[in-house]
């Protein structure tokens, strides 16, 4: 039995140099370490919450930042044309309420105004309201939604930037055959061993 140096790193902690294996595999450490900037998803995240796709520009990834315009500025223009059919419906229906007869939607083919026959009852003008409502809210969910999704898209990319990422991992497959020494069943199967 071989003495080991107290103050020497274990075997399992000693970094290994590359070897090659049967079959065109490696075996190998990381590597040079490079240089890796703790503080870029958090600033990539800052950005992208300051201005939509700012982040995405700041990880080099120019190619998502129309998408984050696009998604969020046609949710954001959904949820505004929402919002202005629902105030014209509801400023309809209070003006009706009140007793008045001079909304847009009274007379909307323009047929004339015949007093107490509206084009559009006052049931409709409250169910569009309500529709109109709960569009307007929706969209504005899905306008949050895609803006903190920009944000988290940002600060996750800038993590998989400093993401190691080599030419030399490897997967293979072999097939294994066990066998319990208690009750002496044989157990066989296919066995992954990825090399990084």
């Amino acid at each position: 039995m071989q003495e080991q140096d107290s103050l020497q790193a274990p075997a399992l902690l000693q970094k290994k140099k590359p070897v090659k294996k049967k079959g065109g595999l490696m075996s190998f450490d990381s590597g040079p370490a490079k240089e890796i900037n703790p503080l870029a998803p958090a600033r990539a995240a800052f950005l992208s919450a300051v201005l939509p796709g700012l982040g995405q520009f700041y990880n080099k990834k120019y190619w998502k930042v129309p998408m984050v315009y696009a998604a969020i500025g046609g949710s954001a223009y959904v949820f505004k044309v929402n919002d202005n059919l629902y105030r014209r419906y509801r400023d309809a229906f209070k003006s009706r309420r009140a007793g008045f007869m001079n909304d847009e939607f009274y007379d909307v083919n323009e047929s004339g105004i015949v007093p107490g026959s509206p084009d559009l009852s006052d049931k409709a003008l409250q169910d569009g309201q309500e529709r109109y409502q709960k569009d307007r809210d929706l969209y504005l969910v899905v306008t949050i939604g895609l803006y903190a999704l920009n944000i988290i898209d940002a600060n996750v990319n800038a993590h998989l930037k400093q993401f190691n990422v080599n030419d030399q991992l490897s997967v293979e497959y072999k097939p294994f055959l066990d066998l319990e020494p208690i009750t002496n069943t044989t157990y066989f199967g296919m066995g992954m061993t990825i090399t990084y």
